[in-house]
């Protein structure tokens, strides 16, 4: 079983904001295999289905982003889910607006979600996508910034790198995760 971890906050005030592109991701991927990502466990909402003929679990950790370890954790110990078979998807403010970048291992570069589920999981390796937002122009607070909703001039660019999230997601689920880098790290 693959669980793919979609990073964000709660709440109708945050669903459009930079810091929720992994929950827009995880709904992409729910909508396009008909599967509902409602059923509240683990500090999540959680949907369970069947991608490629991989058995798929989608999470969206309910905690607010600074606390996703809890929520990861707690499923992990439930399902006695496997590291190997997670996937991290989650805003990245090194990569440019529009482009993805995968990784299995690395620091949490500044990010408190990654930073919490590292501290709860115990190791930094991990299948990760990032999603691109960019980094805020000189003096704007990072804070303000991903907890702003894109602009209407990067419309396209997010629906593209949404669809390419799920796209590499899809791929995931029956190569390994250095054919899928391979892929889609262009």
């Amino acid at each position: 079983m693959k669980w793919i971890v979609g990073l964000g906050n709660p709440g109708s005030e945050y669903e459009k904001t930079r810091h929720n592109v992994g929950f827009m991701a995880i709904d992409r991927l729910a909508d396009r295999h008909g599967i509902s990502v409602k059923q509240n466990k683990c500090k999540a909402l959680i949907g369970e289905g069947n991608i490629g003929g991989s058995k798929v679990v989608l999470i969206k950790p309910m905690t607010y982003m600074n606390l996703s370890g809890e929520s990861v954790r707690a499923f992990m110990d439930y399902y006695k889910a496997s590291i190997d078979d997670l996937i991290v998807v989650y805003d990245d403010m090194d990569t440019a607006i529009g482009k993805i970048r995968l990784r299995y291992q690395g620091s949490a570069g500044g990010h408190n979600g990654i930073k919490s589920i590292i501290q709860h999981i115990g190791t930094q390796q991990f299948n990760r996508v990032r999603m691109g937002i960019s980094r805020p122009e000189p003096g704007f607070s990072i804070v303000d910034y991903v907890l702003a909703p894109f602009p209407k001039k990067e419309d396209s660019l997010l629906k593209q790198m949404i669809e390419d999230t799920c796209d590499a997601l899809e791929y995931s689920l029956n190569h390994t995760f250095e054919q899928t880098m391979a892929k889609f790290n262009g």
